[in-house]
């Protein structure tokens, strides 16, 4: 109809007016949308980092700080969230997506899609699309693509990022709860250390009982929380500035930094293994993209998390230059005695909110890691009907909450584990500048200059923090790289023993060649009846169905060879069959005759033969290979398929 008024009226006032209505209408919606994205991201993203006032000032060891100490130590915080936080991450990160996932995983697999700088499943063996182009390679490209050492050292770097994310995942809970109820001891000191301990722990296994409802309704109830939160601990650093010293905002200056450099050499460089968890949690602003989107994200931390971290560390500091031995506990003893209380429940709130910033994050990497193959298949559900990225695993979520539970309570100090978080705040903050710099070079083809910059500022500033976290290894730092080092492990034993699979299914694969001749003996019989025959490979067959056939002596009359993979959306609903040509109809027919017959779904269950003539790298690998695959979940349970209806074959592949 409105090609018609177009034809009779070409110039139609009404006509024009209908299509900017629409127009119109589509934008507020969208911008409706974008800003309660942006309201729910706040008790889902940013927890983390905005409630990093309560173990920043604690977990510095200072001693006798003076004014100017405390001046030095705010303008690094301030240039250090103004830095990292606006400029690098909800500036540049949230742009180097992949398929609207974030992380350092999805930063890796972008570089793959684009270039055949490593063994990636997502394109060879995954069937999605790539999106490699025909345009002249750079020079950092062709190194990747010739150097087996570079790109092993790639994935290495990826794999260790992802692995202390999800050790981030793991401290994250434990410090900002264990700080939050570390509150309740100033007015009442009686509350022993190791009360406040257990509370902590009954807290976290609540919130993670409540992970199985999904992102979009945590957030729902999460929000409001951080809201208050957020609006609450700046009103209080404002009166503290107001109150204590006016003048605080004169830190901003960056000469406060090498003032503060220069007069305490070394104690104040280790002073920045507790300054860097000022910008905790700012990870989480990429790794939680896939559950939200750029813009939403990006609204909420420059117009709400940003600035109410710089007033309530402005307020913190300002108190803490009139009481300078106050610094053991900065948060609660710069909160006025009038709004005690209620401050200690928000913040209470605002902890358990904390935790699951991180805890989403884990769910996405654990997600990607599978869909890529490097990762023991896990079960994955899907909370969302419309966003692909909001994801929950059972599996990862228990296991995260007994390991935050037994952080807690083995290392209960809270210095101790803000030495951990500070290894991995900053570790993961330095690989994703890394990874970042290679998808500016070989993908965006920035300009040289502006690549030069970011990379000396940011890998400079991140390189600094990190040799200072790492004097605290012996001081629970080492927490982190235990963690990250099994989930390493297990990371590489899946990948390795999934490639030497695929390899060995490649190489002996059964070609419709084969097939043909392997169906032309005669002692094979064609059975009534519909299998679907599950391979790993999609050029050719898996080496199973020549096994099955020449130990089964028969195959069904109509068989389909499928291959499972991921696609990154929250649902697929099956396409509408159209019968209107006689050939599809009789196909339906055929196989609507088949199913009567009875349906069948035949995988293969493999395993390594390990002989004598294998080395001890591949025995131990590959054993470990095999161990973790005969535990993990089978890819047909997530298709509803009856117990009734598998048939599953065995056969070596010989390693």
């Amino acid at each position: 109809m409105a090609m018609d008024a177009h034809l009779r009226l070409p110039s139609s006032d009404d006509v024009v007016l209908n299509v900017d209505s629409s127009a119109h209408n589509v934008t507020v919606k969208e911008k409706r949308d974008t800003l309660l994205l942006a309201y729910r991201t706040l008790g889902v993203v940013f927890g983390g980092l905005v409630t990093s006032p309560l173990y920043v000032y604690p977990s510095m060891p200072l001693k006798s700080p003076t004014e100017e100490d405390y001046l030095g130590i705010y303008s690094i915080m301030f240039w250090t969230l103004t830095l990292i936080g606006v400029v690098k991450y909800a500036n540049i990160a949230l742009k180097a997506d992949d398929h609207g996932e974030g992380g350092t995983f999805a930063l890796y697999s972008l570089l793959c899609r684009h270039f055949n700088i490593g063994i990636l499943p997502s394109k060879q063996h995954l069937g999605l699309n790539s999106t490699r182009t025909t345009q002249t390679h750079t020079w950092l490209a062709k190194l990747f693509e010739k150097s087996l050492v570079a790109r092993r050292i790639l994935l290495f770097v990826a794999m260790l990022g992802t692995c202390m994310l999800i050790g981030d995942g793991i401290l994250t809970p434990a410090i900002s709860v264990l700080s939050a109820m570390d509150g309740v001891r100033a007015p009442f000191p009686s509350v022993s250390k190791s009360l406040v301990e257990a509370l902590s722990a009954v807290i976290l296994i609540f919130l993670f009982l409540l992970q199985k409802f999904g992102t979009s309704r945590v957030s729902f109830l999460f929000s409001p929380i951080m809201g208050a939160w957020t609006l609450c601990t700046p009103l209080v650093g404002i009166y503290s500035i107001i109150h204590h010293y006016p003048s605080i905002f004169k830190a901003l200056s960056p000469h406060y930094i090498f003032r503060f450099f220069w007069r305490n050499g070394k104690s104040g460089w280790l002073l920045l293994g507790g300054t860097v968890l000022c910008i905790t949690g700012s990870e989480a602003m990429f790794a939680d993209l896939g559950h939200f989107n750029p813009r939403s994200i990006q609204l909420a931390f420059l117009f709400t998390i940003y600035p109410s971290l710089v007033l309530t560390y402005a307020g913190q500091t300002a108190y803490l230059i009139k009481n300078p031995n106050d610094h053991d506990d900065g948060f609660y003893k710069f909160i006025p005695t009038a709004v005690y209380w209620p401050i200690f429940v928000i913040a209470t709130l605002a902890a358990i909110v904390a935790s699951q910033s991180l805890i989403s994050a884990t769910f996405s990497v654990i997600k990607q890691s599978v869909v890529l193959d490097y990762f023991p298949r896990v079960k994955i559900v899907h909370t969302s009907h419309n966003k692909e990225g909001e994801v929950y695993s059972p599996e990862v979520n228990y296991i995260l909450m007994v390991l935050c539970v037994a952080v807690i309570l083995i290392f209960g100090d809270g210095k101790d584990i803000g030495n951990a978080f500070g290894v991995v705040v900053s570790l993961v903050m330095l690989i994703t500048t890394i990874l970042l710099t290679l998808v500016m070079i070989m993908i965006w083809r920035t300009p040289v200059a502006l690549v030069a910059l970011y990379f000396l500022v940011f890998f400079v500033m991140e390189g600094v923090y990190v040799s200072a976290v790492f004097t605290k290894f012996a001081e629970g730092g080492w927490i982190p790289f235990a963690i990250s080092l099994i989930l390493a492990f297990i990371m590489f034993g899946w990948f390795y023993g999934r490639q030497r699979k695929v390899d060995y299914e490649v190489t002996h694969k059964i070609t419709f060649e084969r097939l043909q001749e392997l169906l032309a003996d005669c002692s094979v019989q064609r059975v009534p009846g519909l299998c679907f025959f599950y391979t790993n490979i999609q050029d050719g067959l898996t080496p199973i169905l020549g096994h099955y056939i020449k130990n089964m002596k028969s195959l069904h009359k109509v068989t389909i060879f499928t291959t499972l993979r991921y696609l990154l959306v929250p649902k697929k609903f099956p396409d509408n069959l159209s019968s209107e040509s006689q050939e599809i109809g009789e196909e339906v027919s055929s196989l609507k005759e088949a199913r009567c017959a009875g349906v069948v779904h035949v995988r293969g269950k493999t395993r390594f033969y390990i002989g004598l003539n294998c080395g001890w790298f591949d025995k131990i690998m590959l054993s470990f290979y095999e161990v973790m695959h005969s535990n993990c979940r089978s890819g047909l349970p997530a298709l509803g398929v009856s117990l009734q209806q598998r048939i599953e074959v065995g056969m070596l592949y010989e390693a």
